[in-house]
């Protein structure tokens, strides 16, 4: 019924440059990185080595409170709740700490300029229901200029830019809430953040719109960076897993959805597009080893992102995205993940006893490991080592009393003592050790 109520909506809507090294140096450099990598203990990149003994058991998901969730964009009548909260990044990040893209300190006016660009005496002053119509990026500030912290600390600089909040995928909803000053920023709230994206990347939708679409049957997508095309073949977005679609109607191979582009102004120019049934699922996919094999494989092809910067992932997106088609409404950052579910506090246990809780309480696939600023899945024992999947920039290392980073900047398989083969290995900072909550969703 949904689908054909749906179709009726869509029959309306439609009508610098640098001296390069030496080659050969460089390959000593790749040989030496090859070698040093094997000392990282790298265990199976298979997610099937780590899924065949879970037991399929549905998650206890609620697709009324999924959705609830996901468009609760286009259902906000009071701002009261984000009001004071609003200018949090430039009450956060201040002159003589932030440095931009040169690798210099940010001067008072840049703080200032942002500031009243952002045009706070007008929030809440547009109020208008809309959707992204590419992946966005959602800035703390008004600017795609960076904001980092001291460059010449380790895990800070590159690519930690504290402007990045988060992105948002196609075709996702939001809620506009005032232009900035110049008119190039909007600040808009989506379904797990709220920040700055740019005037031409979103299109204004109607309340009888925004209603229908809800009611609509939705669709999941299960892949990242399938390229979507109209049914002219005219390129829409790129998929990626955590996207939800709504439904117009199906065939054998095939789901026909709505998707939205951009007309004028900020106006909508409603699409039909086919989506492969290889890639997307109608509904919830079940919790079982074939589709959590399916989505792991696809999120191992993600490298480290900040904030999802360039296209790519951090942790805790990492373990929201992955959730999302089976139906699990995560929050985006990893402090409020690890509230979720049944919560048990490790922090001040020794290294063995936090070994001891994890084995007897946490549940494969199931469970999140917490430490502040990182979050990662539990994925179960194999030869006595507890082991986790997770989306890292690197591993703590210290030489000579000086703090550094051994980066791996992607997602992976590993142990909780991810890196302790390496002779610089800070056993002090190890991801076991730093460990402050498990919590467990059913």
């Amino acid at each position: 019924m949904k689908i054909v109520t749906f179709v009726l909506l869509v029959f309306f809507m439609i009508s610098c440059s640098s001296e390069q090294e030496p080659i050969p140096k460089i390959v000593k450099i790749v040989k030496k990185q090859k070698k040093e990598i094997l000392k990282v203990s790298f265990i199976s990149q298979n997610p099937s080595d780590y899924t065949k003994n879970i037991i399929d058991k549905a998650l206890n998901v609620s697709q009324v409170k999924f959705e609830k969730s996901y468009f609760k964009p286009w259902n906000i009548s009071d701002g009261s709740e984000f009001k004071n909260s609003v200018d949090w990044a430039f009450k956060t990040y201040k002159v003589g700490y932030s440095y931009g893209e040169n690798l210099q300190l940010l001067p008072q006016s840049f703080f200032d300029n942002m500031k009243s660009n952002a045009n706070f005496k007008n929030y809440f002053s547009l109020n208008k229901r809309a959707v992204t119509i590419e992946e966005v990026n959602l800035r703390a500030f008004p600017t795609d200029r960076p904001l980092l912290l001291d460059p010449n600390k380790a895990g800070e600089g590159f690519p930690f830019d504290y402007l990045q909040n988060t992105t948002i995928a196609a075709n996702k909803p939001i809620f506009v809430t005032h232009y900035s000053k110049d008119k190039e920023w909007v600040h808009v709230i989506s379904s797990f953040a709220y920040g700055w994206i740019k005037v031409n990347q979103f299109a204004f939708l109607k309340k009888y719109e925004t209603d229908l679409w809800q009611k609509a049957q939705q669709i999941f997508i299960l892949k990242d960076n399938i390229p979507i095309y109209s049914l002219n073949g005219n390129f829409l977005f790129k998929s990626k897993i955590g996207m939800m679609l709504a439904l117009v109607d199906e065939d054998k191979d095939s789901f026909t959805v709505l998707a939205v582009s951009r007309y004028k102004e900020q106006e909508p120019y409603f699409i039909k597009a086919k989506i492969s049934k290889d890639i997307a699922h109608k509904g919830f996919i079940a919790f079982n080893k074939k589709n959590l094999n399916n989505i792991l494989s696809e999120l191992l092809k993600s490298n480290y992102g900040w904030g999802g910067i360039y296209g790519q992932r951090d942790c805790s997106s990492t373990m929201k995205d992955m959730f999302t088609p089976f139906g699990l409404w995560l929050p985006r950052n990893s402090y409020q993940q690890s509230k979720i579910g049944k919560v048990i506090s490790i922090d001040g246990l020794s290294n063995e006893e936090k070994r001891e809780v994890i084995k007897k309480d946490a549940i494969p696939f199931k469970t999140l490991l917490y430490k502040r600023g990182h979050i990662v899945l539990y994925t179960g024992v194999i030869n006595d080592k507890i082991t986790i999947f997770q989306n890292m920039w690197g591993i703590k290392t210290k030489k000579d009393k000086k703090e550094g980073r051994y980066i791996i900047g992607k997602a992976i398989f590993s142990t909780l003592d991810f890196g302790d083969k390496l002779s610089t290995y800070d056993k002090n900072a190890s991801l076991l050790h730093s460990l402050k909550s498990i919590n467990t969703f059913y």
